[in-house]
């Protein structure tokens, strides 16, 4: 499942650093969570999806490994970033 443009344009603007930005850890972050939201919510209704339950594991360890990037070269970015997308960690 693939984000609409326009959702994408929106979380894009709530996370760039700057105009253009479209590659930070943090825009990145952002966009995988309303991916995995969006899997998470696909999973109540068909549990059986094995292949998307493979391709959720798969984004949901993406964005783990660019938290511990954040986390490693700025910790401030990083408790900003899980502030503000409600990540426990």
């Amino acid at each position: 499942m693939a984000l609409a443009i326009e959702a994408k344009r929106q979380i894009l603007t709530g996370n760039q650093r700057h105009k253009t930005d479209t590659g930070s850890p943090e825009v990145q972050i952002a966009l995988l969570s309303t991916r995995i939201t969006m899997l998470t919510e696909h999973f109540k209704t068909h549990k059986k999806d094995h292949g998307s339950r493979k391709g959720l594991l798969t984004l949901v360890a993406k964005r783990r490994r660019l938290l511990t990037y954040l986390r490693d070269t700025d910790p401030e970015r990083y408790k900003a970033v899980l502030l503000k997308l409600g990540i426990r960690r």
